[in-house]
């Protein structure tokens, strides 16, 4: 979280957080846990295999709209890579201790590359699964993160250089740019060997990466992010409602399903997000209603991105528990689905209240600048609230 203010927020952006990490916990409830049986078991796993790649495309232009919102004139580039360490590094340092841990008491393989680039955050770039999805195994996303912050005080300027006549042209393009990106995935990346465990064996693990893990790729959402914060205070924005917004998104994800897995797991998959994103930032600005801001559902925003560095473990863990072999029927698979959740909570707020944000309070604040090293100029369009703040995305 970057410079959080309170007056400066906007609390729906903060409940969506907690409702994309919830589709990620689903995701990982639906792909990894076998013990739901009978016709709900099957409902589940043929539903929800593809909610986490949806709500990791959400954080990602969540991100760069947020970071892009949130621009100061004069913010120094030092002092904005700062803040971004210690947001990331201390709570994936944590949990990447307990997930070593964890590791070699379950005696899983790891090699040399894993333990140094893991730690580093640059495991998402080496097109391997073992290693990109090595110890915490959602900690590749935030590799893709560290990239995109790096690279935020270059984008900016380019992104705030836009004419508003050409931003909906910009969309387009990072639009045709996704697809590419696919379509390069899918006919000049190497297709051997396959890789069985997804999509149906039909693909191989570094046509996956690809378009998945691969950080420059995914930065095409984070730009996404960008262009549409320069779109929604500029007020070319169309006045969707959060309810049409939401609609769009619940329909996108249906279409999501029935799409080819490399079209489907980002990039273009996240553009039905974007009128969410949109919907809610101009529903929190111009004081529309907004139920994503009832102060459970913000406080589970909050938690959000620990909630989300700690329940990958959390479900693994306890499928082991409960046992590979055992199935349960809908009641009790209920109850163990809301234990593992009631424990992945409890343990991400021990994260965010004794890890997280005692050092953004301490190391995390914005100061204001000294040397003119900065991030960049505001855009020049007249915004809705250009000074207002918002609580970062999950990362």
């Amino acid at each position: 979280m970057t410079d959080n203010d309170a007056a400066g927020r906007l609390p729906s952006l903060t409940g969506l957080r907690f409702v994309a990490a919830a589709m990620v916990f689903t995701c990982h409830i639906a792909v990894i846990t076998q013990f739901i049986g009978g016709s709900t078991g099957s409902f589940i796993a043929r539903a929800f295999p593809l909610a986490g790649p949806y709500g990791v495309g959400f954080f990602f232009v969540l991100s760069g709209f947020v970071l892009t919102w949130t621009a100061r004139d004069g913010d120094r580039t030092m002092s904005f890579w700062r803040r971004r360490a210690v947001k990331i590094y201390p709570s994936h340092l944590v949990t990447f201790a307990l997930a070593a841990v964890l590791g070699v008491v379950a005696g899983r393989a790891t090699g040399l590359l894993d333990w140094v680039t893991n730690p580093l955050l640059l495991h998402s770039w080496v097109p391997s699964l073992s290693t990109s999805t090595s110890f915490n195994g959602v900690s590749w996303s935030l590799s893709c993160e560290l990239f995109f912050y790096l690279a935020f005080p270059l984008l900016l300027p380019l992104v705030n250089r836009i004419p508003v006549s050409r931003l909906w042209w910009g969309v387009g393009v990072l639009a045709a740019l996704m697809a590419g990106a696919a379509l390069t995935a899918a006919f000049l990346v190497d297709d051997q060997p396959r890789l069985t465990i997804i999509a149906s064996g039909t693909l191989s693990f570094t046509q996956i990466w690809f378009v998945y893990f691969f950080p420059p790729v995914r930065a095409l959402e984070f730009v996404l992010g960008m262009v549409l914060a320069r779109i929604v205070r500029a007020g070319r924005w169309p006045r969707v409602g959060l309810l049409p917004a939401a609609g769009i998104a619940v329909l996108g994800y249906g279409y999501v399903l029935s799409t080819p897995y490399l079209f489907a797991t980002g990039g273009l998959a996240s553009l039905w997000l974007v009128p969410l994103i949109a919907a809610g930032a101009t529903a929190d600005d111009r004081g529309g209603a907004s139920v994503l801001r009832h102060p459970a559902l913000v406080r589970l925003g909050e938690l959000s991105f620990a909630f989300y560095l700690v329940h990958w473990m959390v479900v693994v863990a306890g499928t082991q528990v409960v046992g590979t072999e055992s199935r349960f029927g809908p009641l009790v698979s209920a109850l163990v689905v809301a234990t593992l959740l009631g424990i992945a909570l409890a343990l991400a707020w021990a994260l965010h209240e004794g890890v997280e944000m005692p050092l953004v309070r301490r190391f995390g604040r914005h100061r204001p600048p000294g040397r003119p090293h900065r991030l960049g100029p505001s855009p020049t369009s007249a915004p809705i609230s250009a000074t207002r703040e918002v609580v970062d995305p999950r990362a």
